[in-house]
């Protein structure tokens, strides 16, 4: 290519850049979901929605009312994760749970405080609503928890407690506080870029086509790549924007720590940020109307990344089929990212092939988005 023909195309590619810098200062929406969606987002998650199980209502029978069991009561009480509520039999506990009115038993046998000290130690039943498998068992380890502390303090005091032949002394690693914050703020960034990424690109070619604006274009010496080009930079810069201000909230307004480097999550934000504007470009580059479009782009896009990504569910607890279409997923990978940046660090054995996925994807989508393009453009 000659240097009047680099120049050409320089001046050509500048042009429509500033074509669609204009039209997304003038499309307001477009600068809304881009720059206030996170923040109702961040705002929504970190305040609205905790994993964590507070005030769990349990029922207690102390068929032992001595002073032991009495003491037990009163931790419980005292516990931020229990409510409890007296009961006089297991038939009135049977029917609470029935109604959903508690979600466990805790039964203190009558040789409850006779048995203290002993071999084995002295029993504290716990009969769960296993509707939830995963809230049971929460609950389970909480009990475990405040069993645990009070035997104890017993210790501490000089009575008798109910050592077992070994105990389990539990560490927690990355998430020492176990806020459920910190796990869910690093994710939702991925659903913050997959908005600006799959659903606004996904219409920015058929917005074309839908105001007239296309046929304008094609009589243009202007190349499928530059169009390309030309769509993407914008849409990238709303997308990082709101990336930024996703993790300052979640650093600055919630403490969720950031352990490893600004640049390496710079990095992975910006290979999954392509992936999904290729994704949304390919969309839009298929699909001439913006409804239609923006349907696609949030069943293979949005939905995806809100359900197959790990964020709010444990995919290795989840049936094998939806395992392997969860591969298929660009957030999947950069959700895996940013747990590991905010709350482990660099480690590069587990951001590598994370990086590599998206690569690869944003590889592809974009090759699909500069075909579909080209085909459209008459290249």
């Amino acid at each position: 290519m000659s240097a009047a023909s680099r120049r050409a195309a320089a001046g050509r590619l500048l042009g429509f850049l500033r074509k669609e810098g204009l039209q997304v200062r003038r499309d307001p929406s477009s600068i809304a979901l881009a720059l206030v969606m996170p923040v109702v987002l961040i705002l929504l998650f970190g305040y609205g929605v905790s994993l964590d199980a507070e005030n769990i209502p349990v029922a207690v029978l102390l068929e032992d009312g001595g002073a032991a069991g009495r003491d037990l009561l009163g931790r419980l009480e005292g516990s931020r994760y229990f409510e409890p509520v007296l009961v006089t039999s297991s038939a009135e506990a049977e029917r609470l749970m029935a109604e959903h009115e508690i979600e466990a038993l805790v039964r203190v046998g009558s040789d409850f405080e006779s048995d203290l000290g002993g071999a084995p130690p002295a029993p504290v039943q716990l009969v769960l609503r296993g509707i939830d498998s995963n809230r049971a068992r929460l609950v389970s380890g909480y009990l475990e928890g405040v069993v645990g502390l009070w035997s104890a303090g017993r210790a501490a005091r000089g009575e008798p407690a109910a050592p077992p032949a070994a105990s389990i002394a539990p560490r927690t690693w990355f998430n020492p506080s176990l806020r459920s914050t910190n796990f869910l703020v690093p994710g939702l960034v991925a659903l913050v870029m997959t908005l600006t990424g799959a659903l606004l690109t996904a219409l920015v070619v058929a917005r074309e086509w839908e105001r007239g604006t296309m046929e304008a274009i094609l009589v243009t010496p202007l190349r499928p790549t530059e169009f390309l080009v030309a769509k993407l930079v914008p849409y990238y810069l709303l997308g990082m924007g709101g990336m930024v201000l996703a993790v300052g909230l979640g650093v600055l307004l919630f403490g969720v720590p950031l352990r490893g480097s600004f640049l390496a999550l710079f990095v992975m934000s910006s290979l999954f940020l392509l992936a999904s504007l290729g994704l949304g470009l390919a969309i839009s580059s298929t699909v001439r109307v913006q409804f239609v479009a923006a349907q696609v782009s949030i069943l293979s896009g949005f939905l995806p990344a809100f359900f197959l990504s790990g964020l709010l569910f444990d995919l290795d607890s989840t049936p094998w089929p939806i395992r392997w279409i969860s591969h298929l997923v660009p957030a999947r990978y950069f959700v895996s990212a940013s747990h590991t940046l905010f709350l482990a660090g660099d480690l590069w054995s587990v951001l590598w092939p994370d990086a590599l996925a998206l690569a690869l994807m944003a590889t592809l989508l974009i090759g699909v988005a500069r075909r579909r393009t080209g085909a459209r453009l008459g290249d």
